[in-house]
């Protein structure tokens, strides 16, 4: 895959210019007046055709008695929909009708006249024209604009559903989606691939156990945005570009994300009509996640098959995306058993060359297939282990079986744990399905292993037994030979197969306690301090400088600890301080951040003995902190309540770039039935930044942080606590008091008074007002009140006057 450097020039020339309709075009063919319809019965012609006939728009068919209103390549044969008005709700045969309203507003109505779309641009009158332009660009126009050939009122290359034609520039704000599968530039300004599927969500590309730079992107991309341009090369702003196959110009392209995950840039060939596939993002079908759903396998030999794991049926025989369900009562991990007889007995079930990615509970080095096996027969949350010989045998054991592959070049194998009753001869059920995935009546093959440890069904741990025994120094032999030739046949295994385990051995790791406490020189050097622990500098062997936190008041015992950490491990944003590992030996539990030297937010706001922080910084730092909180709540694969938002927790870095740190202490909370609320057991926060809800003992969500965000973010424009306000005869000021002169602050828009005044003026006025709107906002009595933090970082990044791109468009 060819890559090139962000081409600034070419992003302007391709996203500055809308193109307008020719004037001299016949206008019945490609614009239309107020008052212009079409109905579906008279679907047989477009309701517009771009002046050239490369496009046309009108209804097309999408399935029994069902139609849509798209745009589409007039000389292709299948008439896929290059854009559609209304994925997932189409109209019905008779008696529907899209119309252009003699308002201004382009709608959508089906049979029952109920409109199912809309554009929402009514209310420019009869004035207003639509057009389908040259490049496949619907547009609705107010040709009495004084701005030359008119003023775009709405387009559709402002709304993509599943594509992009060339010129059309895909930003920070839009999204490409098939399914339960996207296209986005994630907050890191990363373009990636998501499954966000009703359970779980993942990212698979690019490369998700690499970071950026190793996959070739940088997330020094504040514009976020791509295109692909008429010769057939998609350039985007975090470094990627790609070319078709046939690159070159006079070729009719799009580029699409589809039902299986995949994005693919197609090419129309001129005497067929036909599409062909000129480039794909992802050679391997089952690189995609979430295809087979959960406790499933994908293989793909040489089309693509879902396939149940051992002791797991599928739940539904039509679709495969609700993967399967154990055949078996699955033991409930928070029930203490009464005595480790009542305790159920498992054995294990191998899958050969077959993983399932992420959800370690942990990894192991050096230890043998006996050690591994043990290690999942004790802990209740582990339900099967990856186990893989490459010089040394590496054991994962496994919280979660999504994402399943088998692949001929994977060297490890999987063995899923059933209970001791369960019949290893009955296969894993295997279907078609009838949701466009392949999925071939053939199953891998299962091999049981023996319930004993220390014995094997193939003997691939005799030779680590006998090498540790020192029995037969030529099993020791053959044992370095063959990792030697694992390592030296490492590069041909596809990296999307090793993705897990790179992230974990490279980024993340556990370490002992002797280790951290000579890092530290015996816990010396502290660096801060608060209501979770205390932090040291410590420097590890390799002279990484880190920060060393010990842990107070950790519930739960090692096992816990330890599923919470491989969550809050894989946990990774630019405005987020790095978690390197951590350490859980007995009582003592101490986490390993990345150091960032340039202290927390508090020492520079309040200490009055220093340079005051300049308006530049403050504002990069409130729009740094609101992308990071905002990532916890909404993107990271786990939600996460921070719970403890306050500048004590907010690090900044040389450059003066906020990174949240404390993230994860709190309880969890997992995406499920039960909503976005949690209880805890007891309240969490400083106070002073604590939101009403706690005070009142009923289940918080997320709102808590944004009510303290909502503090901070007054603290950061008047450059003092919040908590230290009074009254000119020295009374503290209460929320309400201050919260009606924010309000005032609002009406009057007079804001420069408020702002702390060591700045001398030195601010950006709008910028500061908008923040005391905000900062109001955040402070509602009601949590259902306050806004969430992905639209909190949306109105600041409008009104970042370093970002590049336009304000953001709801």
């Amino acid at each position: 895959m060819e890559r090139y450097g962000t081409c600034l020039l070419a992003f302007i020339l391709l996203f500055a210019v809308v193109p307008r309709p020719s004037a001299s075009a016949p206008a019945a063919e490609h614009t239309l007046g107020a008052g212009s319809s079409l109905s579906v019965e008279d679907r047989a012609r477009p309701f517009l055709t771009s002046p050239d006939g490369t496009f046309s728009c009108g209804f097309q068919d999408s399935g029994e008695n069902a139609f849509s209103f798209s745009v589409w390549y007039t000389a292709a044969a299948e008439k896929t929909a290059v854009w559609t008005a209304n994925p997932g709700a189409p109209v019905n045969g008779r008696g529907s009708r899209i119309s252009f309203r003699r308002d201004g507003g382009l709608a959508l109505d089906d049979a029952n006249g109920t409109t199912v779309w809309e554009s929402k641009t009514s209310g420019g009158g009869g004035a207003l024209t639509i057009s389908l332009l040259d490049t496949g660009n619907l547009v609705i126009l107010d040709p009495s604009s004084s701005t030359g050939g008119g003023r775009v009122v709405w387009q559709s290359f402002d709304w993509p559903t599943d594509t992009l034609l060339p010129s059309q520039p895909l930003t920070k704000h839009m999204k490409l989606v098939a399914g339960y599968f996207s296209l986005y530039y994630d907050n890191d300004n990363v373009l990636r691939l998501l499954y966000d599927g009703p359970e779980i969500s993942s990212i698979y590309w690019p490369n998700p156990g690499k970071n950026p730079f190793d996959n070739g992107r940088t997330t020094y991309n504040s514009s976020r945005i791509g295109v692909l341009d008429a010769n057939g090369a998609f350039l985007s702003s975090d470094n990627l570009g790609v070319n078709a196959s046939d690159l070159g110009p006079g070729v009719k392209r799009r580029l699409t994300i589809e039902q299986d995950g995949n994005v693919r840039i197609y090419s129309l060939s001129a005497s067929t009509g036909g599409w062909a596939v000129t480039w794909a993002a992802l050679a391997q079908p089952c690189s995609v996640h979430g295809l087979c759903g959960p406790n499933a396998i994908c293989e793909y030999q040489p089309s693509l098959r879902c396939s149940c794991a051992p002791g797991y049926e599928m739940v539904d025989p039509r679709d495969w995306r609700k993967g399967c369900r154990p055949m078996f009562s699955v033991t409930n991990c928070s029930l203490q058993q009464a005595s480790p007889e009542q305790q159920p007995r498992y054995k294990f079930v191998k899958m050969a060359h077959t993983d399932f990615y992420g959800y370690d509970l942990w990894f192991y080095q050096s230890v043998t297939f006996a050690y591994c096996k043990k290690i999942c027969s004790e802990m209740c949350l582990c339900i099967g282990f990856s186990y893989k010989l490459q010089g040394q045998g590496v054991c994962y054991p496994k919280s979660v079986l999504f994402n399943g592959f088998t692949s001929s070049a994977f060297p490890g194998n999987i063995y899923i744990k059933v209970p001791i009753d369960f019949n290893a001869s009955a296969p894993p059920v295997s279907a078609r399905s009838t949701t466009g995935i392949a999925c071939e009546p053939t199953v891998p093959v299962i091999v049981q292993e023996s319930g004993t440890f220390g014995r094997s069904g193939n003997g691939t741990e005799w030779p680590y037994l006998f090498a540790f025994a020192g029995v037969l120094g030529l099993l020791d032999l053959i044992f370095i030979a063959t990792g030697c030739w694992f390592l030296s046949n490492k590069q041909s295994i596809p990296s999307s197969l090793e993705a897990g385990y790179r992230m974990v051995t490279g980024q993340f790791r556990r370490f002992t306690y002797r280790e951290l406490k000579d890092a530290t020189g015996n816990f010396k050097e502290e660096i801060g301090r608060g209501g979770s622990g205390v932090v040291y500098r410590g420097v590890l062997d390799g002279g990484k400088v880190v920060a060393v936190k010990k842990l107070t008041n950790v519930a739960g015992g090692d096992e816990e600890f330890w599923a919470e950490m491989t969550v809050i491990g894989r946990i990774n944003h630019i405005n987020l301080v790095r978690i390197w590992g951590f350490c859980s030996q007995g009582k003592h539990k101490l986490l390993v951040y990345e150091y960032v030297e340039n202290e927390s937010l508090d020492r520079h706001l309040f200490d009055m003995d220093r340079t005051a922080l300049p308006w530049r910084e403050r504002y990069r730092i409130a729009l740094g902190t609101a992308r990071g909180l905002a990532y916890l709540h909404h993107e990271c694969l786990e939600w996460v309540i921070h719970c403890d938002v306050k500048p004590e927790n907010i690090l900044l870095t040389r450059e003066f770039d906020a990174k949240i740190a404390d993230f994860g202490l709190a309880k969890l909370s997992k995406r499920d039935g039960a909503g976005d609320s949690f209880q805890l057991s007891h309240m969490r926060g400083t106070t002073g930044y604590m939101a009403p809800e706690w005070a009142r003992n009923v289940p918080v969500d997320a709102k808590v942080d944004v009510y303290s965000y909502g503090i901070v973010l007054l603290e950061i424009v008047i450059g003092s606590r919040i908590s230290d306000q009074t009254t000119a005869g020295g009374e503290r000021l209460e929320m309400s008091q201050i919260a009606q002169a924010l309000r005032q602050v609002v009406d009057t828009g007079d804001v420069v008074p408020l702002v702390d005044g060591r700045l001398q003026g030195q601010l950006n006025p709008r910028q500061a007002l908008e923040m005391v709107r905000i900062s109001l906002s955040c402070m509602q009595e009601r949590s259902n009140d306050r806004p969430t933090m992905d639209d909190i970082a949306k109105v600041l990044t409008a009104c970042d006057d370093e970002d590049e791109h336009p304000a953001y468009r709801s």
